[in-house]
């Protein structure tokens, strides 16, 4: 199927491509024929068959005159575009890597395109016309760049110098009784010139052209009044006959013989059209006949058939509204399976917590912490006892010697006033 759709959409586009070069003239097809032509010209001119490198590595073939606009072999015509554009595009000045063989050719295609875009050439095509490796586009792209190449080796065409032809002489008899069809045309400008140089009197003319009219009647009189033997004149006929003869020359160039081809074609087409016309009329009238046959038929099928068409609209009725229950239904499903998911997660966490508290509530271990905290508690609260107490001893031993101290003190300084007033 995929086959199919590709080879549609190839058909589809020649199609395409078939009613724009219709609408732009009946020469359009045959116009990449002469961009082809004219690239072949300025490659040459560029010296492609010498200076790129990558023709003689990879061992390519020369372009023929149409290489680019027929398809040949695709995959190495696309290879032969990239290598010429990018010799075509360092040529120009702008330096581009050589593609190789396993690149993308879509970035090549890209890479290609901008730099055409750099030399300030419009690009109005996809660049997929490219991937082939031939067509307009790709002659279009070349030569645009065969041109940038030129500009930057200071190419100038100048003016086409002809050559000088000369003409072979003939073996002239030596009577010079022999004529030759250039000596006729020599003489016949000649005396071209000479009228045209001098002045035309119409009077003058009517009276020469009348006198030479009464001089023909009067020779053509003379000439049937002849007392001349027929045997005679039949022996100086073939004496002089060799002599007369006139050898006219085969010049291609000639725009006499440009037109009598032009006529002889002329004449074989008209020919060819009769003779092709009541093939094709005989054609015509087939065609026609078989496609009344084929319409008259299609009638018939759809009259038998037209209660089996009506059944098949009621069936696709019927199942595009079930589909649409479908989808309503599907719908709801799904939001409320969306829901049950909801409430069992909530489900699962109530679970998981009176789990905990069931554990918490039947194990025995924190009462066993408890306890063993509160004989902790007693343990420290005991040497609490013992350490206050002790700290209450020292200090009453520390109040009662303060205060035994203080009486010493006392008894020591009332003795001596005693002792003052007894003296």
């Amino acid at each position: 199927m995929a086959d199919e759709a590709a080879g549609g959409a190839r058909r589809g586009g020649e199609e395409l491509e078939a009613a724009a070069a219709a609408e732009r003239g009946p020469g359009a097809a045959y116009h990449m024929f002469a961009m082809m032509e004219d690239l072949l010209e300025k490659l040459k001119l560029l010296n492609y068959e010498e200076e790129a490198a990558a023709l003689r590595r990879h061992h390519l073939r020369p372009l023929s005159r149409h290489y680019f606009a027929l398809p040949i072999n695709p995959g190495e015509q696309f290879y032969m575009f990239c290598t010429l554009a990018a010799w075509l595009i360092t040529k120009a000045g702008h330096p581009f890597e050589q593609p190789q063989e396993y690149d993308d050719p879509n970035a090549t295609i890209s890479n290609i395109l901008s730099e055409l875009r750099s030399f300030g050439r419009s690009v109005d095509f996809p660049p997929s016309k490219l991937k082939a490796g031939y067509g307009e586009q790709a002659c279009y792209v070349l030569d645009c760049l065969a041109e940038e190449a030129l500009k930057h080796t200071d190419f100038s065409w100048k003016r086409p110098a002809y050559p000088t032809e000369e003409l072979e002489e003939e073996a002239i008899t030596e009577d010079d009784a022999e004529l030759t069809l250039n000596k006729l045309e020599e003489e016949i400008e000649e005396e071209e010139t000479d009228n045209e140089e001098n002045f035309i009197d119409l009077n003058v003319l009517k009276a020469q052209t009348y006198r030479s009219d009464m001089n023909e009647s009067t020779k053509q009189e003379e000439i049937l009044e002849s007392t001349t033997d027929a045997a005679e004149w039949n022996l100086e006929v073939e004496r002089v006959l060799p002599q007369l003869k006139v050898t006219v020359r085969t010049d291609n160039k000639d725009w006499r013989i440009h037109i009598d081809q032009m006529h002889q074609h002329k004449d074989g087409i008209e020919s060819a059209l009769k003779e092709t016309r009541g093939y094709l009329d005989k054609l015509h009238n087939e065609i026609s006949r078989t496609l009344e046959k084929v319409n008259s038929r299609e009638k018939y099928l759809n009259n038998q058939l037209e209660h089996l068409v009506q059944e098949y609209r009621t069936a696709q009725a019927q199942l595009s509204e079930a589909k649409e229950k479908y989808q309503q239904g599907s719908g709801g499903v799904t939001e409320r399976t969306r829901t049950l998911s909801e409430i069992t997660e909530v489900l699962e966490k109530v679970k998981q917590e009176m789990e905990e508290k069931g554990s918490s509530m039947t194990d025995g271990a924190p009462l066993v912490k408890i306890k063993q905290a509160l004989t902790k508690l007693k343990q420290e609260t005991v040497q609490m006892d013992i350490r206050i107490g002790v700290v209450e001893h020292t200090l009453l031993q520390s109040k009662l010697k303060e205060k035994s101290n203080m009486t010493r003190d006392m008894h020591a300084t009332m003795i001596p006033e005693t002792t003052i007033g007894a003296y």
